[in-house]
């Protein structure tokens, strides 16, 4: 199954929880994990509602101090629940206590996982906007307890569904207007929000508020492997989380869940990079090589090609996710003697991909698996089949056919 976030209106943190109700997740059994996280005084209200028209789910975080329900429409937004609003005092909790809170916990590794994902990306950005170190980040809305729901539950949901691939529309809805949080009166997308979303797609102007929050922009860029309109896939269902705003335009995030036609390959979109040097002495390529893959690229190659007037020549090829298309490119211009970097887009056709650990008769290996229906692929990790080869001492060829004859059997 694929996941599909079409984000026209934005995300928040309940609208993204309420979307998965909507789709299937059983509100009890999400009420039951986020227990394990021990967190108290908190209740969560799972109704049915409309905007514009359109039929969907509410979930609403309730504190238990509160008589009444936590939002009303008429309040200041809050720097996290722009889109969906939650009328209570906030908790502060360093980015340190919710991370023992999550770590300490029952829930499963997975979730465990994911959740500390997303609030590290939101730890990451507070900390540049308040110029801090990330480990004394003090997050206000973000630590309250209705936001721990927020991005645990959305670990918890991602669990349940165990989506083969998660994707989302080619640009994400941010709002506009001006936003009152903590530190004073900030303008749409909030400082933390842009930072997050920093190098993928956005547009702004579509909604007259706060329509994507930090919480929702962290949980779209920990769980997003692709952002685009180009879908090719059989959809199966329809959900709507619904926002707390009312407005000419639906405030509500729409998530689609669909197959995957057998025969297609699952695609990522990606920037091929290249350009000609042939006054650069070759010894230089092995330290852009260094530069370009720590900085993120894909794949680095040169291809020997003859210019103008027959001199030999290099033609030097960066592989680069889309993101990171302008930061490779600067890398290519500041170290090597190219005047001049041409790019033009690539799909890739890709195996699904996972690491595995077999034990063989030389000991524990690491292997890659590749598959994709009835195509299956086994390939032993290089640097434990060299370790397994020193220890031994045995030749590295050796070491590589018996462990794929074991792999075979």
């Amino acid at each position: 199954m694929v996941l599909y976030y079409d984000c026209f209106a934005g995300i928040s943190g309940d609208m993204n929880l309420a979307a998965m109700i909507d789709l299937g997740v059983d509100a009890d059994v999400l009420i039951s994990e986020l227990k394990k996280l021990k967190l108290s005084g908190y209740q969560i209200k799972v109704s049915k509602s409309m905007r514009n028209g359109i039929s969907g789910t509410l979930v609403d975080v309730l504190l238990e101090s509160s008589p009444k329900p936590a939002f009303q429409l008429n309040i200041p937004l809050s720097a996290t629940k722009g889109a969906s609003q939650h009328k209570h005092k906030q908790v502060h909790r360093s980015y340190k206590d919710i991370r023992k809170l999550i770590e300490d916990s029952s829930l499963n590794d997975n979730i465990k996982k994911i959740s500390l994902g997303i609030f590290h990306r939101v730890a990451v950005a507070e900390a540049k906007v308040h110029n801090c170190e990330v480990d004394n980040v003090h997050f206000h809305e973000v630590g309250a307890v209705d936001s721990i729901v927020d991005i645990v539950g959305a670990a918890i949901c991602v669990d349940i569904l165990k989506p083969s691939k998660i994707l989302a529309s080619a640009a994400i809805q941010l709002g506009s207007g001006m936003v009152k949080c903590e530190h004073g009166v900030f303008p749409v997308p909030a400082p933390a929000t842009i930072e997050i979303l920093k190098g993928l797609p956005v547009k702004t102007g579509g909604m007259p508020f706060e329509s994507t929050t930090p919480t929702g922009a962290a949980i779209l860029a920990e769980l997003v492997e692709e952002f685009t309109d180009l879908t090719n896939f059989s959809i199966s269902k329809i959900a709507y989380g619904l926002g707390h705003k009312e407005d000419a335009k639906p405030n509500v995030l729409r998530v689609i869940a669909a197959e995957t036609e057998a025969k297609d390959f699952p695609t990522e979109q990606a920037m091929m990079l290249e350009c000609n040097i042939d006054d650069m002495s070759s010894e230089v390529f092995d330290f852009v090589f260094e530069k370009l893959y720590a900085a993120g690229a894909q794949e680095v190659f040169v291809t020997p090609v003859n210019m103008k007037k027959n001199r030999p020549a290099f033609v030097l090829s960066v592989l680069s996710p889309v993101s990171l298309e302008n930061t490779l490119i600067n890398i290519v211009l500041e170290n090597t003697t190219t005047l001049g970097v041409r790019t033009y887009p690539v799909t890739k056709h890709i195996l699904q991909r996972e690491i595995l650990t077999f034990s063989t008769s030389l000991g524990k290996v690491r292997v890659k698996k590749s598959f994709w229906n009835n195509i299956v692929k086994f390939k032993p990790e290089y640097e434990d089949c060299k370790l397994i080869a020193i220890q031994k001492k045995l030749p590295l060829l050796e070491v590589i056919r018996i462990i794929q004859t074991e792999l075979k059997e």
